[in-house]
């Protein structure tokens, strides 16, 4: 089984050992804005979530719990909450989304520098996002529960040490932190100091796909699981989704473009970009690392054309059961490459990798009267295809090999949008079976722990499926290359503009 925790619902998916799925739940929940900055969720909510969609997991599949072998946790990175000495929360889990501890990331650069940082943790920039910084605010803050702290647990943590009852965690989770040396595989010692905590606070690093134990009886009578399970170490989602996606070796990229877009290119060694452009996380492939560019908005563009422009799509796909983005794409497909001169830059909320440019904003740009509403949709898609070719440049420049490309997300469904990535980016588009490709990857990690897989090597032959393969065209990849040379000169263009 794997549990993937994400921001804002908790999916549980059983897998057989082939990689199917079986059956699947899912459980949403609401995150807590009590103040301006400030995102909380309870840290019940999130176990009563896992509880819910692990019942509708177990009532679809009709399966006996005692055969579920293992079951591996993927996991939204940073957020994380505070336990008391009777080991029950001190208020609510803070969400990475959380932006209250700014003055903490001042203070925590000003002590250590950006960049120092950036060799000890591979994270490229200290911002409020990071666990560190957030400690920080509550030692400054909250004195009186920061006194009062026994643990801090990541949220991957606190499921695993709910389900075992033991305090366990992993490289891959801890590397955006800020409390985690990636070279040496332990705890970052001189922030540790500075943040004014200990070592036996923090739950114990592992590797990712070990066992962690048995599942307690309190858990699996409430949980409606068994004892026989074994819970493992997981992984960070996107080194989760990196493993179900079969990204265990350098050559191999994923992209994943659902809401945002992000990128997991594997690799050797720890490699740090010297304009410090990108992070470097520990991977959750034992001895491996990953680069991870990104970029704020992709997919979600084109939910806001649906949403504010595609009505008559929303009408159209309820009244036959369609899909209103196969309606819009459909559209699209019908104008030929390069939009006829249209160009979108997709940065709706400020851009990421490679500009690094919270100022950024979305550009429409070449608009006349000959254009319609498939030349925009395709712009969408094309811009998000730039985007990515721009940070597989990025990757090449900093020495990565790339013989591949899989894709995962809500857009690797669409064929025209695969084709439109393999034409600009001169390479093939692999897209994975199945859209629970975390939790596939947690069940992965979750089958090697239990001896269910030799290796992850073993695990991927057996469970990761190619559904579809998007082979690139030389005319039209020629054609974008003249494209994307003018999406570039767009930006460079107005950036001083924004």
């Amino acid at each position: 089984m794997g549990i993937d925790l994400g921001t804002t619902s908790v999916k549980c998916v059983l897998f057989d050992r082939e990689g199917g799925i079986v059956a699947s739940g899912r459980c949403e929940y609401e995150l807590s804005m009590p103040k301006p900055e400030f995102v909380e969720v309870d840290a019940e909510t999130y176990w009563n979530a896992l509880r819910k969609s692990l019942e509708v997991t177990l009532n679809l599949s009709k399966a006996d719990a005692r055969d579920i072998l293992g079951i591996g946790v993927s996991s939204q990175g940073e957020t994380f909450m505070a336990l008391d000495n009777d080991c029950r929360p001190l208020g609510r889990a803070i969400v990475w989304l959380d932006n209250r501890a700014k003055e903490e990331a001042r203070l925590i650069e000003d002590e250590f520098g950006a960049e120092g940082a950036y060799r000890i943790t591979g994270q490229n920039d200290i911002v409020p996002t990071w666990t560190a910084t957030k400690i920080l605010w509550l030692k400054r803050n909250e004195p009186s529960l920061f006194e009062r702290v026994n643990k801090y647990l990541l949220l991957e943590d606190y499921a695993i040490y709910r389900l075992t009852g033991e305090f366990v965690t992993e490289h891959s989770i801890l590397s955006s932190s800020l409390l985690f040396d990636i070279n040496h595989r332990r705890w970052w010692d001189e922030i540790l100091h500075f943040l004014g905590i200990g070592e036996d606070q923090l739950p114990e690093p592992k590797h990712s796909g070990v066992p962690v134990g048995n599942l307690t009886p309190e858990a699996a009578k409430e949980m409606g699981l068994s004892t026989n399970s074994i819970v493992s170490t997981g992984a960070y989602d996107q080194a989760a989704n990196a493993i179900g996606a079969g990204n265990i070796e350098p050559g191999v990229i994923t992209e994943t473009t659902g809401a945002a877009m992000a990128l997991v290119a594997t690799t050797e060694r720890i490699i740090l970009d010297p304009l410090r452009r990108m992070p470097c996380h520990h991977h959750a492939v034992r001895g491996k690392y990953f680069l991870q560019p990104w970029c704020q908005t992709a997919g979600a563009i084109l939910r806001w054309y649906r949403d504010n422009f595609g009505t008559s799509e929303v009408e159209a796909a309820r009244g036959t059961g369609a899909d209103p983005y196969d309606l819009l794409t459909a559209e699209a497909s019908a104008i030929p490459p390069g939009s006829d001169g249209l160009i979108l830059l997709p940065h709706f909320m400020g851009a990421a990798s490679p500009e690094s440019n919270p100022d950024a904003k979305g550009v429409l740009f070449g608009l006349t009267p000959y254009h319609g509403r498939g030349h925009i949709v395709r712009a969408i898609m094309e811009s998000v295809a730039y985007m990515l070719r721009r940070n597989v440049d990025l990757l090449e420049e900093l020495g990565i090999e790339v013989r591949e490309i899989r894709s995962t997300g809500g857009a690797s469904k669409s064929a025209l949008w695969n084709q439109i990535k393999a034409d600009v980016l001169r390479r093939p588009i692999l897209a994975v079976r199945g859209e629970e490709v975390a939790a596939l990857g947690a069940a992965m990690l979750a089958g090697v722990a239990t001896d269910a897989f030799a290796s992850l090597e073993d695990a991927k032959r057996s469970m990761v499926t190619i559904k579809g393969r998007s082979t690139p065209s030389q005319a039209e990849g020629e054609a974008y290359d003249g494209c994307f040379k003018r999406y570039v000169e767009l930006y460079n263009s107005i950036e001083g503009l924004f």
